[in-house]
């Protein structure tokens, strides 16, 4: 399973922090690992008191984490003092994963939730390593260092935030419009977002949103799909808020959007497979171009709809590596033939491609497997398929390419991830 981490605080009452973060996270399909960064008395009506953790205990368990689990994607929360700032990016600034600030100041209840010198630190030392922070209105006036009361103040508060490379979400909640408007500070272009504004937000709503969007990136998304899919959902959890307590409702991190569910387990299992391949395929086995696998929805109508690994498994300097993310929407090549074959059969919803051997054909054939031969370097990718699946009853457990010997390849077909490792251990 992908595995995220949230650097925050605990909130006692459970609507926000920590706890919320892990149950967001979990809500995506994510494993949520966490360091605690100070532990807060609290409730829905207030802060009562805050108990900064030591900066050598916040280390300790960063480092405890990081070495251990393969971390897609991070996010901070409540970081409390500069000290604690400067110790969370001196780590992490070390290691290459997507971060996500949220710049926590203020409790949903009013209480202050950081100390002096807490903001000057995040600007130094946090922004300029994360991919995307995601202030409401008071953070950025505090971030920016101005007041934002025009929309033209905004779009210069989302450049000043962003002046060291990161992305913007400035979350529209805060701002007095009958329509609640967010803005995405992307590469210097503003995607606006606009939903129908709710009832209050309640307790933990920046929190929940931040751990959506986390996940979804620890998922392999981008920041404009991973920000788009979150929002929807912290539309949902903000709509179906509860109370638990006497003061503020907290917000439902428990909801989620039909269809996910299945991606994410295309997206799982394509890990799996690709740790498989890492440790078992031999150096031979890899295409120049590099090597991949991809694997399609059920009933999958485009190439969106089929995941594969972004940019490849390749060799470099004698080692395989996986260059990115399983992602949806990648390797179209791979995808025009599934989409091919899966018109002939819907179950086989998994492809391979390794590299043309004389000795794989061989041993292809000594266990029993089929295959087609088609053209791929002479007609487009599905009608070279389409060409190559008429000579045959069946559906085949490989397309062998005709092509040039140096660029020919064989694209093992199979149900599922499951099943296509089975049939590449068959041949190894």
């Amino acid at each position: 399973m992908r595995t995220a981490l949230t650097v925050a605080g605990s909130d006692s009452v459970g609507g926000a922090g920590i706890q919320a973060d892990v149950k967001a996270m979990s809500v995506i399909g994510v494993h949520a690992t966490s360091v605690i960064t100070a532990v807060t008395a609290q409730n829905t009506c207030g802060v009562r008191d805050i108990l900064p953790m030591p900066e050598e205990l916040i280390k300790a368990q960063l480092e405890a984490v990081l070495k251990d689990c393969d971390v897609k994607a991070v996010k901070t929360g409540m970081l409390y003092s500069a000290e604690i700032v400067g110790t969370v990016a001196d780590i992490l600034e070390d290691h290459e994963m997507p971060l996500v600030v949220d710049p926590v100041m203020v409790s949903g209840t009013g209480s202050p939730l950081s100390g002096d010198g807490f903001t000057s630190a995040m600007r130094k030392k946090l922004l300029p390593i994360c991919e995307l922070v995601t202030p409401n209105k008071d953070e950025a006036e505090t971030l920016a260092k101005m007041k934002i009361r025009t929309r033209d103040d905004l779009m210069l508060a989302c450049e000043l935030i962003g002046k060291q490379g990161s992305s913007v979400l400035m979350k529209g909640g805060h701002f007095n419009t009958p329509v609640v408007t967010d803005y995405l500070y992307l590469s210097s272009e503003f995607t606006k977002i606009e939903y129908p504004r709710l009832k209050k937000a309640g307790h933990g709503s920046g929190c929940v949103l931040s751990s959506f969007i986390t996940a979804n990136m620890a998922k392999g998304l981008d920041i404009v799909n991973a920000v788009l899919k979150s929002r929807e959902l912290i539309q949902e959890s903000i709509a179906t808020q509860y109370a638990i307590g006497k003061g503020d409702p907290v917000v439902n991190p428990m909801v989620k959007l039909k269809g996910e569910t299945d991606k994410f387990q295309v997206l799982d299992a394509l890990d799996a497979a690709a740790a498989k391949i890492l440790d078992t395929v031999p150096d031979e086995l890899v295409p120049k171009g590099g090597m991949n696998i991809a694997l399609a929805l059920k009933d999958a109508a485009g190439p969106e709809e089929i995941a594969a690994i972004d940019k490849r498994l390749t060799v470099h300097n004698g080692i395989l590596r996986k260059n990115g993310p399983a992602k949806f929407g990648t390797a179209e090549g791979l995808s025009y033939i599934l989409l091919t074959v899966m018109k002939h059969s819907p179950e086989t919803r998994c492809i391979m491609s390794i590299a043309y051997g004389d000795d794989i054909i061989d041993v292809m054939e000594e266990v029993g497997m089929t295959s087609v031969s088609a053209e791929m370097g002479k007609d487009k990718f599905s009608e070279a398929t389409e060409k190559a699946l008429k000579k045959t009853k069946r559906i085949p457990d490989a397309i062998v390419d005709k092509g040039p010997k140096k660029d020919r390849k064989i694209w093992l077909l199979a149900k599922d991830a499951q099943d296509m490792m089975a049939k590449l251990e068959e041949i190894l």
